[in-house]
């Protein structure tokens, strides 16, 4: 009788302990597929393209607003950067506000939603050197860096990626 209860305790473990034949992958991708969210919580209302930033912007030098657009690259030492791209090729350089969060070195390829503050700001040399090394750039390419650029930058309160 013991060595009967003991085999029937023994299936019933081993039944209860069965895969179930989920998919533990499609898991991992549901998970991969959900927003994530970093620095402020900001949601997507009014967003608009990153490509009609400049327009927004007319002859302001700074514009509190919403975009969205595709992460070109992003700084591969901690994530404290990242370019969005736009439709003609430019791209837009967005900080976060007091280094309060970083990107996920991965993120390049994702979209990015930014709520914070766009300006025109003059880019350093030294800056400009220090974004290129940050991104992999070789030596000769940022050698070539010989003057400060003015550009339209982005400083982030909150980011959603997607």
């Amino acid at each position: 009788m013991k060595r009967f209860l003991l085999i029937a305790i023994t299936a019933a473990l081993f039944t209860s302990c069965k895969d179930t034949g989920t998919d533990k992958s499609t898991k991992t991708e549901t998970a991969a597929s959900k927003p994530l969210y970093l620095g402020e919580k900001i949601t997507e209302d009014g967003v608009q393209p990153s490509d009609s930033l400049k327009a927004m912007m007319g002859n302001d030098t700074s514009l509190v607003c919403k975009v969205s657009g595709k992460i070109e690259a992003v700084c591969q030492k901690k994530g404290c950067w990242m370019e969005l791209k736009n439709a003609d090729g430019s791209s837009i350089r967005v900080t976060f506000k007091d280094y309060g969060f970083f990107m996920p070195l991965d993120c390049a390829g994702k979209t990015a939603i930014v709520d914070g503050i766009a300006k025109v700001d003059v880019t350093s040399i030294d800056d400009l050197k220090e974004y290129a090394k940050d991104d992999g750039k070789k030596q000769e390419e940022i050698d070539a860096i010989k003057e400060p650029k003015k550009e339209l930058v982005f400083e982030a309160k909150g980011v959603i990626l997607k």
